[in-house]
């Protein structure tokens, strides 16, 4: 039996969630609304100290950190790895990991600081991101989690890992060991924004590798030129479990031959910060009970909800977590 139900290997970045009411100021910073940016420290700390006066809340973050992080508060056993700087906020990221994940492996860089990202939140509860990556993008190998790995059911990565070294060779070097392990291997493509930059990486792993895959509809346009639901049968000829969201409209879930429209489990939207990532957690978490694909989809669509309903990307109310379990379960 496995000692893990599933693990993740990310870039650990510290989330500044900030509500902005006029959205004209993403022009004024040059972003694109709803996408992820890149920028340095310095472009970093302009923005933030423009908007700070709005009121800014911190929480650990990171694609990857956020679905094994909700994962372990729904009651799996679950690892993630990444690494942080030796500062305050690398401590307090790796406090707020330990309410969740029962192990972790993330390692703590002594030259380079922690990793953030500043997601302005609209009010039609869109996120907007820039991300200075820090120390998160420092691995210089994964140990121990390579071992973590070879002792789980399911490998999380996702496509922010391959924008750069040496985190691509650390992601590839990741699935490698789980492919020679014999274990899922789910990506979340993460941003059109990454597809663009990574498309043919992208398309060799969900060939040669991936069992898992989690994408919105304008991934799929990026990676495919298709719809949704287009995608979702296209990607399916490689592929176990295809999940395609399509936002308020729901999602397509395509699993052993069949697809699955699924819809939302509507609720007040406040921030759709981690809205993604929070379904591949409900998502992934029915996988390792053994559910048909669609009670997975519904699980991923209520904790999605939970999610945006609050502003922050992972719920931390493990109560309401723990009921949507037992409402999806039946």
């Amino acid at each position: 039996m496995s000692q893990f139900a599933a693990v993740g290997l990310g870039n650990a970045i510290m989330d500044a969630l900030v509500r902005i009411s006029d959205s004209s100021m993403l022009d004024r910073f040059g972003v694109t609304k709803g996408q992820m940016t890149p920028v340095d420290h310095e472009r970093w700390m302009e923005v933030h100290d423009a908007v700070a006066s709005a009121g800014v809340e911190t929480a650990s973050g990171g694609s990857c950190a956020n679905t094994i992080l909700s994962m372990g508060l729904m009651g799996a056993d679950v690892s993630y790895a990444g690494r942080v700087g030796s500062d305050d906020l690398g401590r307090i990221y790796r406090e707020s990991l330990s309410a969740g994940c029962n192990h972790e492996a993330v390692q703590v860089s002594t030259t380079h600081a922690t990793g953030k990202c500043l997601s302005l939140i609209t009010d039609d509860a869109d996120r907007t991101m820039l991300t200075d990556l820090g120390a998160s993008v420092t691995m210089s190998d994964l140990a121990p989690f390579d071992e973590h790995i070879r002792e789980a059911e399911i490998l999380h990565v996702t496509g922010y890992l391959l924008l750069g070294e040496p985190m691509a060779s650390r992601c590839m070097e990741a699935i490698a060991i789980a492919n020679q392990s014999e274990i899922h291997v789910s990506i979340d493509l993460a941003d059109p924004f990454v597809v663009n930059a990574t498309k043919d990486t992208l398309l060799h792993i969900l060939e040669e590798f991936a069992t898992v895959v989690f994408l919105n509809a304008d991934e799929a346009r990026a990676l495919l030129g298709c719809g949704p639901k287009e995608a979702a049968v296209q990607l399916s000829e490689d592929i176990e479990h295809v999940v395609v969201k399509d936002g308020a409209k729901g999602s397509y879930v395509h699993h052993n031959g069949r697809l699955y429209t699924l819809g939302i489990h509507e609720t007040d939207a406040v921030d759709s910060t981690g809205a993604g990532d929070a379904y591949a957690a409900g998502y992934l978490y029915g996988i390792t009970q053994g559910w048909s694909a669609a009670r997975c989809g519904d699980l991923g669509a209520r904790i999605a909800s939970l999610t945006v309903g609050q502003v922050g990307a992972v719920c931390r109310d493990v109560g309401a977590l723990r009921a949507a379990v037992e409402a999806a379960r039946g």
